[in-house]
């Protein structure tokens, strides 16, 4: 069940996504990347999405365990708990954010991590923008903008 997240969900919200970095990102990213990672989805950003109405929720029985946040056409913030991946769960996140934005726009747009840069090929987007940030501790964070049309 997807379900739109409210203000006492934001420690849940927190732990899937600082969860989710600290266990998958260091695989991908040198720790400069997956600090900054984690900074950048602090509390304040993702209670501000919260407040907004564009952040959800998905809950399998008791457990909550994915989220992704939907800013007009863009998927931001999906993250899947590391014990609940392969499963699905992702594919079902996605698939609501995309039902969800198809219906107001044309396109959908996403940051994709390298870690989820796969996944989303796999389901039609398109690289459209290569972005590198360094860090504080001057280590390098890579991603692609990517594009799907309908």
């Amino acid at each position: 069940m997807i379900l739109k997240a409210e203000e006492k969900h934001l420690n849940i919200v927190r732990e899937m996504t600082q969860q989710t970095i600290s266990e998958i990102y260091p695989h991908y990213y040198p720790i400069g990347a997956v600090e900054f990672f984690k900074a950048h989805h602090k509390d304040s950003n993702i209670l501000a999405d919260i407040q907004e109405g564009i952040v959800y929720l998905l809950k399998d029985n008791d457990d909550f365990v994915g989220t992704v946040t939907i800013k007009e056409n863009e998927i931001c913030r999906l993250f899947v708990l590391p014990k609940f991946q392969h499963k699905g769960y992702g594919k079902k996140l996605i698939d609501y954010a995309e039902s969800e934005i198809l219906k107001n726009y044309e396109e959908i747009i996403l940051d994709a991590s390298m870690s989820a840069k796969k996944i989303y090929k796999m389901r039609g987007y398109k690289e459209t923008e290569y972005n590198q940030i360094i860090t504080e501790s001057g280590d390098v964070l890579c991603y692609d903008v990517m594009k799907k049309e309908r």
